[in-house]
């Protein structure tokens, strides 16, 4: 399994700056990074999804989404940034043995090339570069810091919008607009 200390090492390889952060406690997984004394506005979750029929040039069938930690992304949107057919929650034990990180652990550094990594453009929008963001390691008792620059620049995230979608099924249904004299 890949840990701080193979994230460690990759950023050293790469001359970037970052720091291990020893958490006070345990954590289960990313959402609980705020919980742990980092910043909550600074803190990522990097969430796994598996997916058919992309549009897109992809090699792979899995989407890493670099979110904040403690958000959702409804599966709709993540379907349409992927232009994928079907896209669900990947299973723990793929998620494990593909990315060889704890699943509810995942870092967005050191994933599979053929793992397709996107970010809410929200983050990018409202962080600035040089902002220092944290994210999972794999392991429980550590998380990552680094800069968002170079966060995104090592996992190659592309930005997308992830804005919840509204499809026709989901959208409220239209009221009559029958006037009140018509049925008096």
């Amino acid at each position: 399994m890949k840990d701080a200390l193979a994230i460690h090492r990759m950023l050293l390889e790469r001359e970037t700056l970052h720091e291990i952060v020893r958490l006070p406690h345990a954590v289960a997984n990313a959402d609980e990074l705020p919980g742990a004394g980092l910043p909550a506005h600074r803190c990522l979750a990097t969430r796994v999804y598996a997916f058919t029929g992309s549009e897109r040039r992809t090699t792979g069938y899995l989407a890493a989404v670099i979110v904040s930690a403690g958000s959702t992304v409804g599966t709709e949107a993540v379907r349409q940034a992927l232009g994928a057919r079907t896209v669900r929650p990947a299973r723990a034990d793929l998620i494990n043995t593909v990315t060889e990180f704890a699943a509810e652990l995942v870092c967005p550094l050191m994933l599979p090339e053929s793992m397709t990594v996107l970010v809410d453009r929200r983050l990018t929008d409202r962080l600035r570069d040089d902002d220092v963001v944290y994210t999972a390691t794999g392991e429980p008792w550590t998380a990552l810091g680094i800069r968002t620059f170079d966060l995104l620049a090592a996992s190659g995230a592309e930005p997308v919008d992830l804005r919840p979608v509204i499809t026709p099924a989901m959208a409220p249904p239209l009221r009559s607009r029958r006037s009140r004299r018509a049925t008096r």
